[in-house]
């Protein structure tokens, strides 16, 4: 899958100048492609990280070539309505609020929010409305902090 490939590609950059890669997507679209990172640091990001990451990336697809055709690179904070993906960043927010879309419904329910209870290598589990929600990772189509603000 080229999400991985460029993902693999993208974090020795990434974290070589002390910033982690939270997420990276990638949308083909038709004559123009869109490649959007996320990277994050204890610190918090600022414009002048994004455009430093943004510049190292260039270079290295530019040299690499792995992305066919044309397309737009963006460089952002995750924010806070954060993209989660992995169950580290899952385990990261334990007690906070998610959003979680299913790519298949579970007991007639493809999407959930409610507070995050757990974090285990394959699943996690969301309580909703007083009941608890055990959610493979494989099975979430994409899920977000979803802040109380």
């Amino acid at each position: 899958m080229l999400r991985d490939t460029l993902a693999a590609l993208v974090r020795p950059v990434v974290e070589g100048l002390g910033y982690e890669l939270w997420e990276l997507e990638y949308s083909p679209g038709r004559g123009n492609g869109f490649l959007r990172l996320y990277i994050d640091a204890e610190a918090g990001i600022t414009l002048d990280d994004c455009e430093r990451v943004s510049r190292a990336v260039s270079e290295l697809l530019d040299a690499e070539d792995p992305v066919p055709g044309q397309y737009t690179l963006e460089v952002s904070s995750p924010g806070l309505e954060r993209p989660l993906r992995t169950a580290a960043q899952f385990a990261r927010y334990v007690g906070e609020t998610v959003f979680v879309e299913l790519g298949q419904p579970v007991e007639g329910r493809r999407r959930l929010s409610g507070k995050l209870a757990a974090v285990g290598t394959d699943a996690v589990e969301v309580d909703v409305e007083g009941q608890r929600w055990s959610l493979p990772l494989a099975a979430i189509r994409k899920a977000h902090l979803a802040p109380d603000l």
